[in-house]
């Protein structure tokens, strides 16, 4: 069954970014947070290598039993004094999504560059709602974070910025007009192409949308792997 759900999802990301003439098929992420290392593995074996973790002592576990191919993205909110233990407990973390702070920018540089490895993909993660529950810098203080990172990071790697929806997991157009313009900000004050500077939008309720507005990246969770337990987080 989460196979099925997932190779569905993936045909729906596919014909999105069709309908929205993406040059390249927007990314997948599966979003495996509570859920079994079997079915991971369920999505592993229908070729799926992207997953999404959100809580750390949760990805520290899992990666070790995962195959050494899968690319983790973390998507959840990041305290600086874990990070250090988040990067060298999953060697392939492809992508921390929710860099929301100076600090915590800079503890992960310090920590890449200790384990010695390639830089790592980083994303801002901008507060669109203007909600005070939800993580994430204001869409002001952007430019000058994505700067930091840039121009003081050498061991991190800037891919974009990221925001996460409203509640229910859907976004409002304006949550995703505000995070396509931080971007255009951030590209034109740094100089960098618009093409590879990515944007993480999207979740279960509103992929789609999110892809003909432009994300390149989606987190999907329970439409994949079913109703999550919080029972014992």
């Amino acid at each position: 069954m989460t196979a099925r759900n997932l190779v569905e999802v993936a045909a729906r990301v596919a014909a999105a970014g069709a309908k929205a003439s993406k040059a390249v098929t927007p990314r997948l992420v599966a979003v495996s947070k509570t859920k079994p290392v079997e079915q991971l593995m369920e999505c592993y074996g229908a070729g799926h290598r992207s997953f999404g973790e959100n809580y750390v002592q949760e990805i520290l576990e899992k990666s070790p039993v995962m195959p050494a191919d899968v690319q983790w993205h973390f998507i959840g909110h990041l305290q600086s004094n874990k990070a250090k233990s988040l990067v060298q407990g999953v060697p392939s973390l492809f992508m921390v999504e929710t860099v929301d702070s100076v600090k915590l920018a800079n503890k992960l540089n310090t920590a890449v560059g200790e384990a010695a490895r390639l830089p790592l993909n980083v994303m801002v993660q901008v507060n669109t709602s203007g909600e005070e529950t939800k993580f994430g810098v204001n869409p002001e203080d952007c430019l000058s974070l994505a700067r930091h990172i840039v121009t003081d990071c050498a061991h991190l790697h800037f891919s974009g910025l990221m925001t996460i929806g409203m509640p229910d997991y859907t976004s409002r157009p304006e949550n995703f007009t505000c995070l396509s313009k931080c971007r255009d900000e951030v590209c034109e004050a740094l100089a960098l192409d618009v093409s590879t500077v990515e944007l993480s939008m999207g979740m279960s309720g509103d992929y789609e949308s999110a892809i003909q507005m432009g994300s390149d990246n989606v987190r999907v969770g329970s439409t994949i792997f079913g109703a999550r337990d919080y029972s014992a987080k």
